[in-house]
């Protein structure tokens, strides 16, 4: 169709498609994903036909898969090193062991279907692989990515995507009728390992400098426009090189997770990241072509079910040997028996250096976009199922570390230093936010965790993981921002406990407008201790000075709530505050009295 041939015109319609098919697939309860992928079918070649060429396909295929280099720049970026660590025996032996399996398992398969068993073995390992964007997306939708499941499919995903490399590199091994492909040299490796040391180093050492220097515009497009040039830096080196984007923008994350500028990074790049992974996934569906399944749509049903149903019992099978149970290993092997989108690029270069045909690559290539599709169905009906069946494990998450529930403090001025201390000092995890990025310097130089970042912003609040938090400590000094973050709090947040400090009683009476119950003035108790000082040195007794402190407590605290309902009107509360005043003298006057006929 002519009118949706120029770019404007196709940016129009996968927008389009992006803003009705999500929501319109969430409410039925199957995923933002598959309401993507149908949306993609639906106007695509194979279908309607509105976006008409497989070669625009392609064309927006290619753009959308920035989305997928994003995706696993933000989980590099959530992946702390020291936590990498922890999991290396998840990401190489689980992660191994399923590719191993999986590969020789679906290889013998393909092999007793007549196929050639060198060519057997590449298609083996390319649908070994599973969907890193689709599976994630799928599990974070459903909450589930930080259950045991969650993780120990992370794991495995992981391993595939470090696996793929080297995969793509060696297709042409596979080759029907050459040896060893071009490339595969000493050189091409060497330069490889040049490529990924720069990317280290720079990480490590650069970028720092370069978003401090950015953050100190406190320009927050030049965040998000230095954020999006780290990711697109590392994926153009990592090509360079002939290797995946995604596995630099991993590296680059992971490298960047001890940054106190991650909480901004992770805000700046995520809208991008979910519209982008949403066309990639829209282009999938475009991708899929129709024709070889109204041809066959038999074999293709049963080659797909063959597919799943191998990759979910080897997953099972592994998953239970790693420890989960019953319904955590069902749900893993099912969250990942997907075909991948690493495939399709193997099976491109595989078609490149004539190690697979056409038509294999055409069928193989339905097959896993379908598999791609009945994810999130068999989700849906392991839910609906189970359910029903009352099964349930008794220990579906793991304990979680402190360190996922922590305290978070917006501002670290001198009062929130103090709370922070304090809290360190008990070893109770905290995050610290401040949008001053010399005060974020000054206090890390101190050795305190502290993270550069806007706490008025759902995005930072929300990269921050708030939802997750213990407690929040509002210690902003600026009044009207202090009030804009306890309403995004309250808001957003409502089950967690927010701790604020005010300025003064004004102050107070705002938050209490927007539910924050938990408050204290800044200068009050200090005002008071040093009062009570400056009484002892003018030769007041000891229980006198305390009487006298208490007292003051007393009545301010009672008239701050009673004057929470007339704050707002001036007149009035100045009429109060002389009142409140003249009942103060008279209280002290009384007590003088009661003090005079004591010493009688």
């Amino acid at each position: 169709m002519l009118l949706f041939s120029s770019f404007l015109a196709q940016l129009t319609l996968l927008l389009t498609a992006a803003v009705f098919a999500a929501p319109l697939a969430k409410r039925l309860g199957i995923g933002s994903v598959l309401g993507y992928l149908f949306a993609g079918i639906l106007i695509g070649p194979y279908g309607l036909g509105l976006i008409y060429s497989v070669y625009q396909v392609g064309r927006i295929q290619h753009f959308a898969e920035f989305g997928v280099v994003m995706l696993l720049f933000l989980i590099g970026l959530e992946l702390r090193p020291r936590r990498l660590w922890v999991m290396r025996s998840s990401i190489f032996g689980l992660g191994g062991a399923q590719l191993l399996l999986t590969g020789l398992v679906l290889g013998v398969a393909v092999a007793m279907m007549g196929i050639q068993f060198k060519t057997a073995i590449l298609l083996g390992l390319a649908l070994a692989l599973s969907s890193t964007a689709f599976a994630l997306q799928v599990l974070e939708e459903k909450s589930e990515l930080t259950m045991r499941h969650g993780r120990a499919a992370f794991s495995v995903l992981l391993f595939q995507d470090l696996a793929a490399i080297p995969l793509i590199a060696l297709v042409p091994l596979f080759a029907i009728d050459s040896g060893i492909g071009e490339g595969m040299n000493f050189w091409g490796a060497f330069q490889a390992l040049g490529i990924i040391s720069v990317v280290v180093l720079v990480g490590r050492y650069v970028i720092q400098y370069l978003f401090r220097f950015v953050a100190s515009t406190k320009l927050n497009e030049a965040m998000t426009a230095c954020g999006l040039l780290i990711v697109t830096g590392v994926a153009l080196l990592m090509e360079l090189a002939g290797l995946s984007a995604g596995l630099g923008a991993f590296i680059a994350g992971a490298l960047l997770a001890e940054s106190e500028y991650r909480h901004e990074m992770h805000a700046a790049i995520a809208p991008f990241e979910g519209l982008l992974l949403g066309l990639f996934f829209v282009a999938v569906g475009m991708s899929l072509n129709l024709h070889v399944f109204y041809e066959q749509p038999l074999l293709i049903l049963m080659l797909t079910a063959g597919l799943v149903s191998i990759k979910a019992i080897v997953l099972f099978s592994l998953g239970r040997w790693h420890g989960l149970e019953i319904k955590s290993a069902r749900r893993f092997a099912i969250a990942i028996s997907q075909g991948g989108e690493f495939a399709f690029i193997i099976f491109s270069a595989a078609l490149a250096s004539n190690a697979l045909e056409a038509s294999i690559v055409d069928l193989a290539l339905v097959v896993v976009t379908i598999s791609m599709m009945a994810t999130p169905l068999l989700l849906v009906a392991d839910d609906l199922f189970f359910r029903k069946t009352g099964d349930q494990d008794a220990s579906e998450f793991d304990t979680m570390p402190d360190e996922e529930a922590p305290v978070i403090i917006a501002g670290l001025g001198r009062f929130g230093q103090i709370v922070a201390r304090i809290l360190t000092a008990k070893k109770i995890p905290v995050i610290a936010l401040d949008d001053s990025s010399q005060q974020v310097d000054i206090v890390r130089k101190f050795g305190g965790q502290v993270y550069y970042g806007d706490p008025g912003r759902l995005d930072i609040l929300r990269a921050a993981q708030t939802g997750k938090a213990r407690a929040f400590m509002l210690a902003i000094d600026d009044v009207e921002k202090s009030v804009h973050i306890a309403m995004l709090l309250k808001t957003h947040y409502p089950h967690v406990p927010v701790y604020a400090r005010a300025r003064d009683r004004m102050h107070v009476h705002r938050l209490m407008d927007v539910g924050v119950e938990t408050i204290l003035r800044e200068t009050l108790l200090s005002s008071l201790d040093l009062t009570a000082d400056l009484l002892r040195g003018l030769g007041m007794r000891e229980g006198e000075v305390e009487h006298a402190i208490q007292t003051f407590k007393e009545h301010d605290q009672h008239h701050l709530y009673e004057d929470y309902a007339h704050y707002t009107d001036a007149e009035k509360m100045l009429t109060r505050i002389k009142a409140s005043a003249d009942e103060l003298d008279d209280l002290f006057t009384r007590d003088a009295e009661d003090e005079d006929l004591l010493t009688k």
